[in-house]
Order: structure tokens, then sequence, then C-alpha cells
């Protein structure tokens, strides 16, 4: 039942909704070309990579997820969870969105190690938005300190086992660095 309390959560599922038919419209393929969906796919240099459910950069979602719960709850912090939820889904959605167009696809080709990294799949899309709203719930529920740890955690297990992580691919996106492209690729 629709109610005032209630609104946001269903803005929430409908903006997630709204995102996977998007990103369907865009010509994103709905699960991996394989032509099955696996909860789990580990390899980072592989053409599955973001095409099912979770992968190594799931994480990097999640903590999305803790960020944009401590940023609104510092710009925000009268709104509702639930309104918070409502904003921080618009943002999430509007980088798989953004992430998927052809122009940030060529820039993770061009300046990170993702030489085979063609977009991904619908449902990767939406499981990485929902890892975020996984993040954003333990966020509220978790002490800060563990919050923090987490991202530190995820950041540090990321870099050290697949060489990338949240950090290091918002600055090989945005500043790309040969030091960094070259450790990531092993050398």
């Amino acid at each position: 039942m629709l109610t005032r309390q209630s609104l946001p959560y269903w803005i929430t599922g409908a903006l997630i909704l709204g995102t996977a038919i998007t990103l369907l419209l865009m010509g994103r393929v709905p699960i991996c070309t394989c032509g099955y969906v696996k909860l789990w796919h580990g390899e980072t240099m592989s053409s599955e990579n973001s095409q099912h459910l979770m992968d190594w950069y799931t994480p990097s979602h999640l903590l999305h997820g803790l960020i944009f719960y401590a940023a609104l709850w510092l710009v925000a912090r009268r709104l509702s969870f639930g309104w918070r939820l409502a904003v921080a889904t618009v943002v999430e959605c509007g980088w798989e969105i953004l992430e998927n167009g052809d122009a940030i696809i060529e820039r993770y080709r061009e300046v990170t190690i993702s030489l085979d990294y063609f977009g991904d799949s619908v449902i990767n899309s939406v499981a990485d938005i929902l890892a975020m709203v996984v993040g954003f719930y333990l966020a509220r529920l978790l002490p800060v300190w563990a919050s923090v740890g987490l991202v530190i955690g995820f950041e540090v297990l990321t870099a050290v086992v697949i060489r990338d992580g949240l950090a290091l691919n918002i600055i090989m996106l945005l500043f790309p660095l040969e030091a960094i492209l070259e450790w990531q690729a092993g050398g």
C-alpha cells in the first residue's frame, strides 16, 4: 500500500526498474551472452566480467552506499532515511546509465586495464544498484568505525586481489597515471 512513509521506497524501486529499462533501450544485454547467470564471477580479465550478478567490482558499489549515506547524513539529515535512500539511488542509477554509455566504456578501454570492457549486463547493473542499497542500509546500522573499516578493508582487498578498487577506478578514469596502469597490468 502506498503511504506517505512508503513513497520514497516505491520511488527507489521505480528508479531501479526504470534504470533496467533504460539500459535495455540503450542496447545493453540483459544477461551474459554466454547464456547463463552466475552468482559470482571472479575473473576480471574475462569477457564475462561485469556480466553476472556479482564480481570483484561489487564491493565498490557497496562502498557507494556507505559513502552516499555519510554524505547525505551530512548535507540532508533532515530528510527521512527513505528519501535519502531515494536520492542515493538516483545517483547510483545515473552512474550505471552513464557508465554503460559509449563515452565511459571507451574511456575505460583507453586509460585503464579494462581493454576488453564492453559495458555491464543489465542484471549486473541492477545487482550493483542493489549492492549500493545494501551498503546504504549497513551504514545506517553500523557504527561509523565499522563503516570506515569496511571501506578500508574492501579497498585493500580489491587492491591486493585484482589491483583495482573504487579509489583506483576513480583516479584512472579522471587522472590516469602510467605508474598505476603498469602496476595494475602486473608489471
